[in-house]
């Protein structure tokens, strides 16, 4: 008795049978050739583009709108023309090489840039801390001495660690109340409020700053009428006028103010994403419990969006280091309101002073750089988490 052959079934939901090198290279070889080809010679020819450019961008003679249009086309056209160009040359290598080398044709060029931008402008900054105002001899730790030794500089650190205690505890906490206010309301009624809240975000540091100066403007007796809104007050209502920007130290809160008024709108959108994802059970339970809606809010809630409010408020306090725009515009520094970053930019660019100024930068970067570790540890933590 002959062995039975097995029948074969037919798959409908089998593909088409799998093509043969062969037929690959015979329908696909030409096209991958040409590609190859024409990346071979855009390549070269971007990269030229790019160095003429760059030749041309910092010649100061040339048109100013030529300078945009070819910084726009540069940007965009040429960079995709070069990452195409560069990742078809990879697709012609061996399959194992491709994948080790495609990696580093994306994330190179970012490491690139970012060395060339940020580490390396970190480290010269470190060095000319410790030379002299014209960066020509060295000085050791002599600016650092004047920083915290001189007057001046203290006001200005001690004017920044106020900003930094206040102006994040305050646009978190405001955020977080209108957060929590704003999610009781209907949806239509919701979005119409944040927006409201967040267009502030929208102005820039100058801009509200510009705005705020209409608040408290202030117009000796003999000078006209006061103009600012809140000296208009209290001329409305019989009572003297205030120079609100000259009035030691509470001057400093006036423009912690404006900050504050500008971050809120941020907080309060990322705190009521966080807040929307707080489980309604837990919620629904701890009132079946009779918790009260305070002891819902500040042993429910606040425990679940612990790591989103570590999350703004490290944001804000990095925002808080680098402000100098509110300061620089509303006061000039002037009557005991200078900061840190303020007074960097003072001693960089009107001052003229290299040392100082970079000593400054440095101060701020060591300031900033535990907030950062903060972040990166907590990020780690959730995603070990996960």
């Amino acid at each position: 008795m002959s062995e039975q052959q097995p029948l074969l079934v037919e798959d409908d939901n089998a593909g088409p049978p799998p093509r043969r090198p062969e037929e690959l290279e015979q329908e696909y070889g030409l096209g991958a050739k040409a590609a190859s080809i024409v990346a071979a010679v855009i390549i070269p020819v971007i990269l030229i583009a790019f160095y003429f450019s760059f030749l041309f961008l910092k010649d100061e003679d040339a048109h100013k709108g030529l300078k945009v249009v070819l910084a726009i086309v540069v940007g965009t056209v040429g960079v995709w023309g070069l990452y195409w160009g560069v990742d078809r040359l990879i697709a012609r290598l061996p399959r194992a090489a491709a994948n080790a080398a495609r990696p580093f044709l994306f994330v190179g060029p970012a490491m690139v840039l970012l060395t060339f931008y940020l580490i390396y402008p970190a480290v010269n900054t470190l060095f000319l801390s410790l030379q002299d105002r014209d960066s020509e001899e060295f000085v050791g730790f002599d600016n650092f001495n004047t920083i915290f030794t001189e007057s001046q500089y203290q006001i200005g650190i001690r004017n920044s660690i106020l900003w930094v205690l206040v102006v994040p505890a305050a646009a978190l906490v405001i955020g977080l109340g209108f957060a929590t206010l704003v999610d009781q309301l209907g949806r239509r009624t919701e979005s119409i409020t944040k927006s409201m809240i967040f267009m502030p975000m929208a102005i820039s540091f100058v801009g509200a700053s510009v705005v705020f100066t209409f608040i408290y403007s202030f117009r000796p007796e003999g000078f006209g009428e006061q103009i600012g809104l809140l000296n208009a007050i209290k001329v409305g209502v019989g009572a003297e006028p205030t120079s609100w920007l000259s009035q030691q130290p509470w001057n400093n809160l006036y423009l912690m103010v404006i900050l504050v008024w500008l971050q809120t709108g941020f907080s309060m959108v990322i705190l009521s994403s966080a807040i929307k994802g707080v489980p309604e059970e837990l919620i629904e339970a701890a009132r079946i419990d009779g918790a009260s809606e305070w002891k819902v809010f500040t042993r429910i809630t606040i425990p679940t969006i612990k790591s989103t409010i570590v999350v703004v408020w490290t944001t804000v306090i990095i925002t808080v280091w680098k402000v100098f725009d509110i300061v620089w515009v509303m006061t000039g520094g002037r009557d005991g309101t200078q900061v840190v970053a303020q007074q960097m930019v003072q001693e960089f660019f009107t001052n003229q002073n290299n040392g100082v100024g970079a000593a400054l930068a440095v101060i701020m970067f060591v300031a900033i750089t535990p907030i950062l570790i903060i972040n990166i540890r907590r990020f780690k933590a959730e995603e070990a988490m996960r």
